[in-house]
C-alpha cells in the first residue's frame, strides 16, 4: 500500500430483496410511517385530475354525512403511499415489473393528520416460466392508520430478479 492508499471500506448498498430472499407467510413491517397532510391530498388529487368534491371542497364535504365534516384522503394516494413505503425494504433495485393489482379495498377512511403505516405479507412465489433469472412474488400490502385500523389493502403480483451468480 502506498502512502495515499486507503484501506478498503466495508460498503452496504441499500436494495430490496432478491427472489430467493422472499419468504411466504412473512409479514414485512415498513417504518417509519407517513403522516398525511392536506397538501398531499390536494396536490395528488389535482395532479391526477380527480375532481371528487370529497377530496377538494371543504364546505361541501362538511355537509356530507359519515365523515365528521372532514375531506377524505384520495384512496389512490393511500394505495400509492403504502406501496411506496414498501419499496426500500422489498423491491428497490430488484423489481423487474409490477404485474398487477387485485382485491383492492379501502375498509376505513383516511384523513389529513392521520399517520399511515404499511406492512406487506408475502403470500406466495414461484420461478418465472418464461424469464430465467426472475420469479413472480405475490404480495398483500396493508395500510393502517395510527390507531391500527386497516384503511387500505391490495394484492399485488410482482416480477423480481433472482440473486446474481457471482
Amino acid at each position: 500500500m502506498s502512502g495515499n492508499d486507503q484501506p478498503p471500506v466495508n460498503r452496504v448498498v441499500q436494495r430490496g430483496l432478491w427472489f430467493e430472499e422472499f419468504t411466504e407467510d412473512t409479514l414485512y413491517e415498513h417504518r417509519p410511517g407517513r403522516t398525511v397532510t392536506e397538501a398531499d391530498n390536494v396536490l395528488f388529487t389535482t395532479l391526477t385530475m380527480n375532481t371528487q368534491a370529497l377530496h377538494l371542497d371543504a364546505a361541501w364535504s362538511a355537509q356530507q354525512p359519515g365523515f365528521g365534516g372532514q375531506r377524505l384522503i384520495n384512496s389512490m394516494f393511500t394505495l400509492s403511499t403504502i406501496v411506496g413505503l414498501s419499496v426500500s425494504q422489498l423491491t428497490q433495485g430488484t423489481l423487474v415489473a409490477n404485474l398487477g393489482f387485485s382485491e383492492v379495498a379501502f375498509p376505513a377512511p383516511l384523513f389529513a393528520g392521520d399517520t399511515l403505516y404499511a406492512e406487506t405479507l408475502c403470500t406466495g412465489k414461484r420461478e418465472s416460466r418464461s424469464r430465467p433469472g426472475e420469479g413472480v412474488v405475490n404480495l398483500t400490502h396493508i395500510g393502517r392508520n395510527q390507531h391500527g385500523e386497516v384503511v387500505a389493502r391490495a394484492a399485488r403480483a410482482t416480477l423480481v430478479r433472482k440473486k446474481p451468480t457471482e
